[in-house]
């Protein structure tokens, strides 16, 4: 379809599509990713900003006496007062439209649902952890600058801790390394509503032990002391349990767990969690910006969404003031291992999920599935018979892996070795009914075109082992797959940097074997966390703004992960400033602010921006490459640019089409005689030539004389029209509806229809966005005379939708607001129409070009 950028444009491209809409079209509820819990922010900052309890207090109870006098429906969950002034409530869409009416009430929210990822392959202690702390520098902060992070606290919020781990410190409470902590949920809490086993009542109790996992692997890699180190061996640890044993947490027990963070006096906190496609002011990030400006350093996971697209960047991770870690590959996997002859190597094994475990004893010949001429994929149905007593060897691709164990249990094998058919390890699935009976494992696309090549030319045997392989990555040193994309959708930079997570071993609950593999962002910040925890021991004073600095500045970037052998440095929205490196961070004697650079939206022309290079050698160290205040150093400046991406949203495109960037001066020297410890720079940075090179980014360089590591700010913006992007995409449904809800399906009434308002029996307004909105509006317009009669619904900062397909269902009940805050008005009988439009993300609401809109069909309330 064409884009149209006018609101007029708008409104006859949807119309149209709308005519041409079926009566009884309808599309099932799942598809619906509206929330069913809203935080609800109230007027006042919040304590650590200067308000009173009192104040707050008395707020809160003008919310709930307005909401009874309105009648509205809710049921109240956490109050918060210290980071964040509000409420949490359960209730229905509709109900929600009353609340944002309410006098007092800032903003509405919904209350995201937050997963975790779960532990692969628990197995004996093996220090592949080492490879990590390698990337980063880890290790010679360790071993050269002999810093620990003896002395520093580090809050983790997440799944709780096993304490009973002798690499954890093997107790709980004072004296102990994990010195503090709280359950905020207990064991059976699962907030995943399609879960059977849901169970949003938390049972909250003092003692945050792990029965999960996540949070024991994430601890072990800030840091683990024992048979496995992590970053920062000697940190104290404090644990915050916000999830069960499975499933799924919420938003707002995040928010509670940040409050008791700030209350322990931690100085980092570490949250491996987080919402997708959120807006930075969502109230996670708030709070965690919050904490920064309390002095509290906080590190947060970007997020494993690389598969939504773009501006999918999480909270508290996208916050202003929080440093948001994207994924790089751990250059080796640490795996269990089975053997082939005739030399009987090792070649580490990734399990199956859905299949049982292999044994660890056991030889069996091998077989491929194809011959040399077709394809060994095993997609066809095998002969009966034709794997009896063999472990099949098969490759990836044509269809999917429950397929292929399938056949090949079906034709007799006793196991299946499964190989990529790209760069990277896969974590498959085997799941299905009727279910795999035998042993399903994964190995490298090298790993299995080695195998595969030797069956080609005789005999080969496999044996089942307990034995450890370290595997190298051919995707070592380069961003995850799953890593997120920014930007957020206000064009401020995000990631900040990235560390390892893909694929890294650590401490895992005892009662789960002690050590295991995981992979994700999840992984990759705590291992910054323990960086930061580092640096405050070398430095204890340093500020958080400061430290942001440091790490950002000496961070390296990494080519791009599609094909590095073309030399294209990864996107700056993807990576950051690069990957960490923390032996860097803690010796530079030199700082260049701002540290990143955000352009925002670019429409035409050049941006000219100042940075400054300050000097700093108030930490009372030098180390390698470190230089004194009288020591000349001359920095030159240079530019480094990364791919850009193009529009499509949801599956990026990666564009050669680069910015240009001069500076006012080429050189500039500090220290010696003349004692300058300071010198700005003009920056002046042009956009990308090529039109659909919209997210654009790389660094400006500066290096140093001395041979001390080089410095960099990475900047990135958005070249061209960033208003331009088309929101109310109609999606092949021909979204927006007019529907009724009839069981589990909503039915699009393209010819208006009559309600009831009784029950479900209320209009729903299936709309799909296609980027993130700064202000819905819906207002409603009386058929009879023309007249506005107020708003159905006025929301702020909403996202965009997870798939090119998914939709929010909006509900009216009726009644009508004239703002934010203002009061509700029930409309009597008779008929109606929505004129729904939405401000676009930066939008300017008196530019009719920022605006879409949609009007519905004739809406007749007819109550009994």
């Amino acid at each position: 379809m064409r884009k149209v950028s006018g609101a007029v444009g708008a409104a006859v491209l949807l119309s149209s599509i709308l005519i041409s809409a079926q009566a009884g079209q309808s599309v099932p509820t799942s598809g619906n990713e509206r929330s069913t819990a809203w935080f609800v922010e109230l007027s006042s900052p919040p304590a650590v900003e200067g308000s009173s309890v009192a104040t707050l207090d008395g707020e809160e109870a003008a919310f709930h006496n307005s909401a009874a006098a309105a009648g509205v429906n809710y049921t109240r969950g956490r109050s918060f007062r210290k980071l964040w002034n509000g409420i949490t409530v359960g209730a229905s869409p509709s109900d929600v439209a009353k609340i944002r009416g309410l006098s007092g009430v800032r903003a509405v929210y919904p209350v995201a649902n937050v997963t975790v990822a779960q532990a692969q392959t628990p197995g004996p202690p093996v220090a592949d952890l080492i490879t990590a702390l390698a990337m980063t520098g880890a290790d010679i902060a360790q071993e050269t600058l002999g810093f620990t992070g003896r002395g520093v606290t580090v809050a983790v919020i997440d799944t709780g801790i096993d304490y009973d781990h002798p690499d954890l410190g093997g107790c709980f409470g004072p004296g102990c390394r994990v010195s503090k902590g709280f359950d905020f949920v207990g064991d059976a809490y699962n907030n995943d509503i399609t879960s059977p086993a849901y169970n949003p009542i938390p049972t909250p109790d003092p003692f945050p032990d792990d029965c999960n996992g996540h949070g024991t692997h994430v601890s072990g890699i800030v840091g683990a002391n024992g048979q496995l180190k992590g970053v920062a061996p000697e940190v104290t640890f404090h644990a915050y349990r916000v999830f069960g044993c499975n499933g799924s947490t919420s938003a707002d027990i995040m928010l509670a767990a940040m409050e008791q963070a700030m209350d322990d006096g931690t100085d980092v906190v570490n949250m491996s969690i987080g919402s997708a496609l959120a807006w930075p002011n969502y109230p996670t990030s708030q709070g965690a910006d919050r904490l920064v400006k309390h002095g509290i350093v906080v590190v947060a996971s970007i997020g494993n969404e690389g598969a939504l697209g773009l501006y999918a960047a999480a909270a508290p991770g996208n916050g202003k003031d929080v440093i948001g870690v994207a994924s790089f590959d751990n250059t080796h996997a640490n795996l269990t291992a089975f053997s082939i002859t005739p030399d009987n190597m090792l070649i580490g094994y990734i399990e199956a999920a859905g299949a049982p475990p292999p044994p660890v004893t056991g030889s069996f010949p091998m077989a491929r599935t194809g011959t040399t001429t077709t394809a060994n994929d095993a997609c066809n149905p095998l002969a009966p018979g034709s794997l009896t007593g063999k472990v099949a060897l098969i490759r990836r691709g044509t269809c999917g892996f429950y397929q292929k164990a399938f056949n090949a249990q079906t034709a007799g094998a006793a196991g299946v070795v499964l190989y990529n058919n790209v760069a990277g390890f896969i974590s498959p699935t085997v799941a299905g009914a009727p279910p795999i009976t035998i042993p399903v494992v994964s190995i490298t696309a090298a790993r299995g075109a080695l195998i595969d090549g030797r069956l080609q030319s005789g005999p080969v045997t496999l044996t089942w082992t307990s034995q450890i392989a370290s595997e190298p990555n051919p995707t070592a040193n380069l961003i995850s797959t799953f890593s997120s994309y920014g930007l957020p959708p206000d064009l401020s930079l995000k990631p900040d940097l990235g560390a390892p997570g893909g694929t890294v071993r650590s401490t895992l609950p005892l009662e789960q074997g002690g050590y295991g593999n995981l992979s994700g962002t999840s992984m990759s910040s705590p291992h910054v966390a323990g960086a930061v925890a580092l640096l405050l021991q070398a430095s204890p004073k340093t500020r958080p703004d400061e430290v942001m600095a440091r790490l950002r500045n000496t961070a390296r970037p990494h080519l791009w992960a599609g094909n590095p052998a073309l030399g294209f440095l990864d996107n700056v929205h993807r990576q950051g400033a690069g990957m960490l490196r923390i032996d860097d961070a803690i010796e530079t004697d030199a700082l260049v602010t701002p540290s990143k650079l955000a352009l925002g939206e670019i429409e035409s022309g050049s941006i000219t921006e100042k940075i400054e290079i300050t000097l700093d050698d108030t930490h009372g160290h030098r180390g390698k490459g470190g230089h004194a205040n009288d020591d000349a150093v001359t920095y030159t400046l240079g530019h480094e640019a990364a791919l850009a991406t193009g529009p499509n949203t949801f599956a990026p495109q990666f564009l050669a089409a680069f910015a240009t960037v001069a500076f006012s001066k080429n050189t500039v020297t500090l220290g010696g005689s003349a004692h300058h410890n300071d010198a700005s720079i003009r920056v002046t940075i042009t956009p990308p030539s090529v039109p659909a090179a919209r997210l654009f980014g790389g660094y400006i360089t500066l290096t140093p004389d001395d041979g001390s590591p080089v410095l960099r700010v990475p900047y990135s913006g958005y070249n061209g029209d960033y208003q331009a992007i088309t929101v109310l995409v109609p999606t092949p449904n021909g979204f927006p509806w007019l529907a009724k809800l009839v069981g589990n399906s909503f039915f699009n009434q393209p010819s208006g229809a009559s309600y009831t308002m009784a029950g479900n029996d209320v209009p729903f307004f299936l709309v799909h966005f296609d980027h993130q909105v700064q202000l819905l509006a819906m207002e409603i317009i009386d058929v009879s005379n023309g007249a506005s009669q107020g708003f159905a619904d006025l929301e702020e900062f909403l996202i965009r939708n997870s798939a090119p397909t998914s939709f929010f269902a909006v509900p009216w009940d009726g009644t009508s607001i004239k703002k934010i805050g203002g009061k509700l008005k029930t409309l009597p009988n008779g008929a109606y129409r929505i004129e729904l439009s939405v401000l676009k993300a930066l939008g300017d609401p008196d530019n009719p070009a920022h605006t879409e809109h949609w009007t519905s069909p004739n809406i007749v309330i007819a109550r009994p």
